[in-house]
């Protein structure tokens, strides 16, 4: 079966059924491999995307949920780590192991489109769902500020 979705601003058509995870669209149909599978049970978050401006867990989202709308993965933020929470996570040393990171990444840019100066809660209320094994939530936390402080300049 055919669906048309707009990836990262690119209108597509694939050929998937209808309850084919949006995660395995991402990856194995159109090549996009920067979305990780992690728990497979919208439980981690390491699959998190954009479905029209809004963080959902990919691996969970069926590919029907999206047709006709916009997806925004890990490689719509830059493909040259420009965007300021890229740089915010590269001069926090965020990553370790670094599989959680595009979703963690993703759960961070929504919100900071929808809260330009979070507090302390709303940074841990916004990327609960969102597990790093390394433990690296206070730097996760700290770029986030510096990420938007950068944004905020603009």
């Amino acid at each position: 079966m055919s669906t048309s979705l707009k990836i990262n601003g690119k209108t597509m058509t694939v050929k998937a059924e209808p309850d084919t995870p949006l995660l395995w669209v991402i990856r194995d149909e159109v090549g996009l491999t920067g979305t990780k599978f992690g728990c497979g049970m919208a439980l981690c978050g390491a699959c998190t995307v954009h479905l029209d401006g809004q963080p959902v867990r990919s691996c969970q989202t069926p590919l029907s949920a999206a047709a006709g709308k916009s997806v925004n993965t890990i490689e719509s933020l830059s493909r040259n780590n420009t965007h300021p929470l890229q740089k915010a996570w590269i001069a926090h040393d965020v990553p370790q192991c670094g599989y959680c990171q595009s979703g963690q990444l993703m759960s961070a840019a929504a919100l900071l489109k929808a809260n330009k100066n979070p507090s302390d809660a709303d940074i841990d209320a916004a990327m609960s769902g969102n597990i790093c094994r390394c433990g690296t939530y206070s730097r996760i936390k700290a770029a986030i500020k510096t990420a938007a402080a950068e944004m905020n300049k603009a």
